[in-house]
């Protein structure tokens, strides 16, 4: 599980914490509060959409590639699938794209709407070429491909909104494209390039594709992936929801965007914990399926589950213990924030034990039970901000995220054992839980100390932590050991 997690850690764990990189970049150098606050509310319609127009696909082709005799049939259909609605998305984009920019709020910035449908339907379209790297276990080519690309992304923004002005100075209102367009297109911009590389890229795994579809095949894809799509979608909403109901509930609509810029900036601190389950993610499906014939597979997903838990308090309190330290992360604009990052650990932290629960849905193949969950984490998320947005900002945004997370992952534990029961590790949870907990309440015992002496404190607290989970953890596998000899 650990070498899996590994491998596919190069390729997700470092795209994304050097697509973070872009954070202090934003927040410090570039962009006031209300721009960063615009860039959020329209990434996080990207991300929203792309689930859509993928539609379970990638899922669907692992699911259907294992059993199938004719690997490339399914790669074909399932690709062709997406090559045919990305482009008829795009049209759309192009034809609306007046109207589109007038729903969202954007009617001065039209160019906006049509960089984000080009970045939506060649990402759509490229998950495919990236599911048959995975599927032929190409970890390297598929890290080296994503790693490339954000670096490209990065190289992108850094030229458009740092180079360029610097070496045009006064001047760079003269340059056209400067004239017509504010600076947050750029890193639209800066995306759309990126993307068309990553195509580019994957030329070799497009370069037996053939534009054929199976009917009978695609009609089964689409009927295995609904329910994904519904699992996926209901997970985005529960996402960036809040961001995008933030800039429309939040009572003072002239500061709108300057508070959605606090609250996206501050909530990226969490990156660590967010970064970790995504990996986990990524290892997960396939491990728990390897192991779901195994006699003791219930056991081993039992001491998973204790493990990760136990690697989010050691990323909560590595955070929250260090906070004083994590806040220069972004820019000092954008701390009043702050206040919401232990909420948004924890809201992570109960989404990751809901990936672990999953596993009882996944091995049935209940996976409209999963459907069914994520479509209540989702109401609660939109009703929650809709309701906490204009009585307490940011804060009820937050404490939504944290709502919906603890909800869902409390139906999965109690519907899972129903369905297929794993007795996890009770007692080793809850007490590296309550010892979590107490050791961050115990830090604020200290808040009001010289800051030199409050992080030495901090330090030995995370340190006992630490060092209790190892020497319990390794007196738990001794004892194992010990029986098996």
């Amino acid at each position: 599980m650990a070498g899996e997690t590994a491998i596919y850690g190069l390729g997700t764990m470092v795209p994304r914490f050097l697509n973070y990189l872009l954070v202090p970049f934003y927040t410090i150098m570039i962009f006031n509060q209300s721009e960063y606050g615009q860039i959020t509310v329209l990434y996080s319609w990207v991300a929203l959409l792309l689930v859509l127009l993928t539609y379970g696909m990638e899922t669907s082709f692992f699911r259907f590639v294992s059993k199938s005799d004719n690997a490339a049939d399914v790669f074909n259909t399932a690709t062709t699938a997406l090559l045919v609605t990305s482009i008829v998305f795009i049209l759309l984009v192009v034809v609306f794209t007046q109207p589109i920019a007038l729903i969202i709020d954007y009617p001065a910035n039209k160019e906006y709407i049509l960089f984000i449908g080009l970045i939506i339907a060649i990402d759509a379209f490229t998950a495919l070429p990236f599911a048959q790297l995975r599927h032929q276990n190409k970890a390297r080519r598929f890290s080296t491909i994503r790693i490339l690309s954000v670096l490209l992304t990065i190289a992108f923004n850094l030229i458009f909104l740092w180079v360029i002005p610097k070496i045009a100075g006064d001047r760079l209102i003269e340059l056209p494209l400067y004239r017509s367009t504010s600076l947050v297109a750029f890193v639209f911009i800066s995306n759309t390039l990126g993307s068309l590389v990553t195509l580019a890229m994957l030329t070799p795994e497009l370069s037996s594709f053939k534009i054929t579809i199976n009917w009978p095949l695609l009609r089964k894809m689409l009927a295995y992936g609904l329910p994904i799509l519904v699992i996926s979608l209901t997970g985005m909403i529960n996402e960036v929801a809040d961001k995008i109901l933030l800039k429309y509930f939040l009572p003072d609509s002239s500061t709108a965007e300057a508070q959605l810029g606090i609250y996206s900036a501050s909530y990226k601190l969490a990156i660590i914990m967010m970064l970790f389950i995504q990996m986990f993610r990524y290892a997960a499906e396939p491990f728990f399926f390897a192991e779901a014939d195994k006699t003791d597979a219930k056991n081993i997903y039992s001491q998973v589950m204790t493990y990760f838990v136990i690697f989010c308090w050691i990323i909560f309190l590595g955070v929250m213990l260090f906070i004083d330290i994590f806040k220069y992360f972004i820019g000092p604009g954008f701390w009043a924030g702050l206040t919401i990052v232990p909420i948004i650990l924890a809201a992570k932290l109960f989404l990751g034990v809901f990936y672990n629960l999953s596993v009882w849905y996944k091995l049935t193949n209940n996976t409209l039970y999963g459907a069914i969950i994520a479509i209540v984490g989702s109401l609660i998320t939109i009703v929650l901000n809709v309701v906490w947005i204009p009585k307490y900002g940011y804060i009820g945004a937050a404490w939504a995220n944290f709502a919906c997370y603890f909800v869902i992952m409390a139906i999965s534990f109690i519907w899972g054992r129903q369905v297929y029961r794993i007795d996890y590790q009770y007692k080793r949870i809850v007490l590296y839980s309550i010892l979590a907990i107490v050791l961050y309440f115990g830090s604020m015992l200290f808040s009001n100390t010289p800051s030199n002496f409050h992080l030495l404190v901090n330090a030995f607290l995370f340190i006992g932590f630490v060092s209790t989970a190892y020497f319990i953890e390794s007196k738990k596998n001794g004892r194992v050991k010990k029986n098996v000899n």
